[in-house]
């Protein structure tokens, strides 16, 4: 998806129950390869079947923490959280993970997801409750600790029979490590193993894999799973929901390396290429991809199209990790900051541009443009997602109605505002047969607008900011 054009997904989250291992470290690693998820702030709980240390801040994982900051981080049990905000601002006491009191002692929790009925959960909270943040994570964290229960679980299990929207956990208190995803299973959350002995939770198996866990499964929709002193314990919901996994999971939010409900990602973008490339034929010499998430399609659609793969544009990976800001001269050239085309590659050319989607259609147009200005003749532009024509209000920070550009225009005059050639976008029927999912387990809202029945209130972006 082009810079500036893109949508964000809210956090990634991990947790770790190892006994003699180093967790803070594992935690570490783990969280750097969720870093895509999210950039504004990151933190790492500890617990060291006494007491809990955290520490969190603003910005990259890579500057938050070194060997120091680590080393203080002593235990066996670690809750980690790299975020990118939904709702409550972007300050440093909205990171993550939250510490809280209980009678259980302290307590850790890291979210990823989106709650639709914060102000419901907030009004049943004890009347001497305080909030420093002003995030709904906040809200959660506190509606569990005081929530009715003789254990954890049951008092997880109270909030989730209240909560609405989206939410994957991983929690812990000084002696045991909770984790669990909403009944709906909006958000992903898997588990796996240590060689060792041990358990890991993470957002995607990327973060797994990096620390050299064995991937086991995902968290089913309202299930909980905890490690204590005496093994790893799984308790089912009490009732099936609908499920309703984010479908852009798949699309553009999961590294290409990890692995959803047993599919694996890059295989999956892969033959949305080949699905695209059949439903969306063109006539052309070079099939290329925008940089990162999209290039499994496009080697997908040259492979189905019999046409030569090329990188047509190199990406600067570290242009969106700059604090400095680019002067006037410097912002008007746009997405050259962060792509360079390969003249010799487009020059003369009829070039296939595929991409994973296009939201407000900001970026779109200058990509085509400077394809052009490389030499290509003819752009004809694809997309592996059908059109976004209705906002998320579980997590996915996207655009309003308003902005999307799909909602408000018909594909031949989104061609003729992008500049393209040809424009075509995947079926639903070809996404879903691309991920080898049905219709009822995923979440299609922003591509329908039907969405899961997570609460009847409107979409979360159309809504005031909180």
């Amino acid at each position: 998806m082009p810079a500036g054009d893109s949508m964000h997904e809210a956090c990634g989250i991990v947790g770790i129950y190892a006994p003699g291992n180093e967790v803070a470290r594992h935690a570490y690693f783990g969280l750097y390869a969720l870093q895509h998820r999210g950039q504004e702030s990151a933190g790492i709980a500890v617990s060291d079947g006494a007491t809990i240390v955290c520490h969190r801040e603003m910005g990259l994982i890579s500057s938050i923490f070194d060997e120091d900051v680590l080393g203080r981080l002593s235990g066996y049990i670690s809750v980690g959280h790299t975020r990118y905000s939904t709702t409550g601002s972007s300050i440093v006491v909205n990171a993550q993970p939250l510490l809280e009191h209980s009678d259980f002692g302290e307590v850790a929790l890291a979210h990823n997801g989106n709650l639709t009925n914060t102000d419901d959960l907030r009004e049943g909270l004890l009347a001497a409750t305080v909030l420093q943040a002003t995030s709904d994570s906040e809200v959660l964290a506190k509606a569990i600790v005081q929530a009715p229960g003789a254990d954890m679980i049951a008092r997880i299990r109270h909030v989730m029979s209240r909560a609405e929207g989206a939410y994957s956990i991983v929690m812990s208190t000084v002696k045991a490590l909770y984790a669990f995803r909403d009944p709906w299973g909006v958000r992903p959350l898997c588990y796996g193993r240590f060689p060792g002995g041990g358990y890991m939770f993470a957002s995607e198996s990327c973060a797994l894999a990096t620390v050299g866990a064995e991937y086991i499964r995902e968290l089913g929709p309202g299930e909980i799973v905890w490690i204590d002193a005496d093994g790893l314990h799984v308790d089912t919901p009490p009732a099936n929901k609908p499920q309703a996994l984010c479908m852009f999971e798949y699309i553009y939010f999961a590294r290409p390396d990890s692995m959803l409900s047993g599919k694996s990602i890059y295989m999956a973008r892969l033959e949305m290429g080949r699905q695209l490339a059949r439903e969306h034929p063109a006539d052309a010499d070079v099939v290329m991809a925008i940089p990162d998430s999209a290039i499994p399609g496009g080697i997908g659609f040259s492979q189905e199209a019999g046409l030569p793969y090329v990188e047509g544009l190199i990406k600067n990976r570290y242009i969106g990790r700059t604090f400095i800001s680019p002067d006037q001269r410097m912002r008007a050239r746009g997405v050259q900051l962060k792509f360079n085309p390969i003249r010799e590659l487009l020059e003369n050319k009829r070039v296939i541009v595929v991409d994973d989607s296009i939201v407000r259609g900001t970026t779109t147009p200058r990509i085509v443009k400077l394809l052009r200005d490389a030499g290509a003749r003819e752009v004809h532009v694809r997309i592996t997602s059908p059109p976004i024509i209705h906002p998320c209000y579980l997590g996915v920070d996207m655009a309003t109605h308003e902005e999307l550009i799909a909602a408000n225009f018909t594909i031949d005059e989104i061609r003729e505002k992008i500049g393209a050639d040809s424009l075509g976008f995947l079926s639903k029927e070809g996404l879903l047969s691309a991920v080898a999912r049905k219709r009822g387990e995923m979440c299609l809202g922003c591509l329908t607008g039907e969405y899961p029945e997570t609460y009847s209130g409107p979409p979360m972006y159309e809504m005031a900011t909180r």
